[in-house]
């Protein structure tokens, strides 16, 4: 039986933003806390006894801070969709480090179909910019959402294109810091029919390390992905990392040899994502994807690295959302006698180990592991590594 989608009142909106706004509380965190403790509300509370216990700096965020962001967002017509409300997009809410929060300005229907990525070169020739037209005028006919970053080069041309049908842009800063500046205009056109989100706060500069974590909610959004350019070490192919760790289809546009544009396509090509030419080739992959089961946590590639900067994200990772009680519904467990750090502590060495394997060797509830694992990372203990493995941290006793 599905749960019914979740219903946050204002305050527990306020109390979710500022967690969520929190030292030390990144994504994944979030999630173990709330799941932990039953409510924002209650995480919130826990969070110096969290701080005490483990030694590291995480604060609430200050109430005031957190006001004046929200009076901020109504002024710019901005709300805030929790993850599990009905208008949070589906695609997004099952990838990893999912925002527990997402601003959204425009038409929040744009994020309810099907949606593909076009991503791209900011330095485009003027080849992959009638290219990328030819797929944003094509998958928005087709009924798709064209998502893209804002960016200047193929993300605008993309989004331009999209913007009788409907396109997203992820912000990599806050709504009222829009990237590149002059795409101002641009975003204001395709707010009247289109949305864009953005996970940061408002008034919020981006920085060099916040646009790796845009893009993960541009594939995130997204049943496909296309590459139309992209230099080698290029930030479209990060988002196509991204896409085959989210299970989402990736396609790259070939181009020449002797173009640097086209060495980081045509190295996707070479690693197996399909080739591109036509806007069909895209169309004909994605049509069975549409109607059928969205992506699913467990059928992602198992992420190998992180790829952006995580220093303030501890990253405990999330619980399935399938085994999730609905959030609502979910109280504070009663205190063990022992306690389950100690016992995971006890059953990791210096060989990577799954959590389920600890989990069934623990003996415990897949919950108390988690939070007894986020205790771990945030005393330095243990290290994570992919296919959500982890094991003691080098260097340090038990």
């Amino acid at each position: 039986m599905t749960a019914p989608p979740l219903r946050l009142d204002d305050n527990q909106r306020r109390d979710w933003l500022r967690l969520s706004r929190s030292e030390g509380i990144g994504p994944r965190n979030f999630r173990v806390m709330l799941t932990r403790h039953g409510s924002a509300a209650a995480a919130l509370a826990a969070l110096p006894e969290l701080a005490r216990r483990t030694g590291r700096p995480i604060k609430a965020a200050d109430p005031a801070a957190v006001d004046r962001e929200i009076d901020a967002a109504t002024r710019l017509g901005v709300r805030y969709v929790a993850l599990g409300e009905a208008d949070y997009p589906l695609a997004l809410s099952v990838i990893d480090s999912v925002p527990p929060l997402i601003a959204v300005r425009g038409h929040v229907a744009a994020l309810a179909g099907p949606a593909a990525a076009v991503v791209g070169s900011r330095n485009a020739s003027a080849a992959g910019l009638t290219l990328a037209e030819r797929l944003a005028r094509a998958l928005g006919t087709a009924g798709y959402a064209v998502v893209s970053g804002l960016a200047r080069g193929i993300d605008a041309q993309a989004h331009r294109s999209s913007l009788d049908t409907g396109t997203v842009a992820v912000l990599a800063g806050g709504h009222d810091r829009i990237y590149p500046p002059e795409h101002g205009k641009l975003l204001a056109g395709l707010l009247e029919r289109g949305a864009a989100i953005s996970e940061m706060p408002m008034g919020w500069v981006p920085r060099g390390r916040d646009f790796p974590g845009r893009n993960r909610l541009v594939s995130g959004l997204s049943l496909g992905v296309v590459v139309v350019e992209a230099a080698m070490r290029s930030g479209s192919l990060i988002t196509a990392r991204f896409a085959l760790e989210q299970g989402r289809e990736v396609f790259a546009v070939p181009g020449s040899p002797l173009d640097p544009r086209a060495a980081g396509t045509n190295d996707l090509i070479r690693q197996g994502a399909t080739l591109c030419a036509d806007p069909e080739h895209v169309l004909s992959v994605l049509a069975p994807l549409r109607e059928g089961p969205r992506p699913h946590l467990d059928d992602r590639a198992p992420q190998t690295a992180s790829l952006w900067d995580e220093a303030e994200v501890f990253s405990a990772p999330p619980p399935r959302p399938d085994r999730l009680l609905p959030l609502e519904a979910v109280m504070p467990t009663a205190p063990r006698a022992s306690q389950p750090h100690e016992t995971v502590l006890a059953l990791l060495g210096s060989a990577p180990v799954s959590v389920d394997d600890l989990v069934r060797a623990s003996e415990l509830t897949a919950r108390d592991v988690q939070v007894a694992l986020l205790e771990l990372e945030l005393s330095g203990r243990i290290e994570r590594h992919g296919a959500q493995a982890v094991s003691l941290a080098p260097g340090r006793p038990v």
